[in-house]
């Protein structure tokens, strides 16, 4: 058995070596694909083949990394689109639901207002969060339908809309650190504001978890 082990283990591994995605997600596949293997050589070996040729039997039949890859990176594709767009709607709703609590009550919100500019950066932040929730919706409808095994490839709608996703994202990163960064410019007191402390905080923790969630989406693109 150690043979026909080694030449199922053999295909697994030049198949995990074509697939690019989350560790997880790709062992999960491998498994999946050992388990499948091992179901179909125990169907030929009781239908009277001996055990080596039944694995080889089993493992011809699936077919070769080559044809296998495509349609199994189209489903860590699908996979990774889901958790970029769950991650990005849920970071999405909490900024703009939570952006002004940050404000509320301090010292300088009830001096002078600040400059134009400074307001048409604030709103278009929240515009740019409202896009991210709907482009994460669409994201994960679409990811849920690509998931389906048997579809070659990646579909062009599914990178332009995780494209769109990551531009997204990175516009609202880089306003949302302009905003503050101009905030603190303005008022030396929020420095020292808790809410607005705590909320720089669990921004820069959200930016963080968005970036890896990109960039795991734009490898199993590549």
């Amino acid at each position: 058995m150690r043979g026909c082990d080694d030449v199922v283990e053999e295909r697994l591994r030049e198949l995990a070596g074509r697939l690019r995605g989350p560790a997880r997600a790709k062992t999960e596949l491998i498994v999946e694909l050992r388990d499948a293997l091992s179901d179909a050589a125990e169907a030929y070996r009781e239908g009277g083949l001996p055990a080596t040729e039944a694995q080889r039997r089993a493992v011809a039949e699936f077919g070769t990394p080559a044809q296998l890859a495509p349609a199994y990176q189209a489903e860590l594709a699908a996979g990774a689109l889901r958790g970029l767009s769950l991650r990005a709607l849920a970071v999405a709703m909490v900024l703009v639901a939570a952006g002004d609590l940050t404000w509320r009550g301090s010292s300088w919100s009830a001096g002078p207002p600040p400059p134009e500019g400074y307001l048409l950066l604030s709103a278009s932040l929240n515009g740019i969060w409202l896009a991210v929730a709907g482009l994460a919706l669409a994201g994960l409808v679409l990811g849920t339908r690509g998931a389906r095994r048997g579809r070659a490839g990646v579909p062009a709608s599914g990178r332009l809309l995780g494209l769109g996703l990551t531009g997204a994202l990175t516009l609202g990163s880089l306003a949302g650190v302009a905003l503050f960064a101009w905030s603190l410019g303005l008022w030396e007191a929020a420095l020292t504001w808790p809410p607005m402390i705590v909320g720089a905080v669990l921004a820069g923790a959200a930016y963080v978890l968005l970036g890896r969630a990109a960039h795991t989406w734009l490898t199993t693109v590549r």
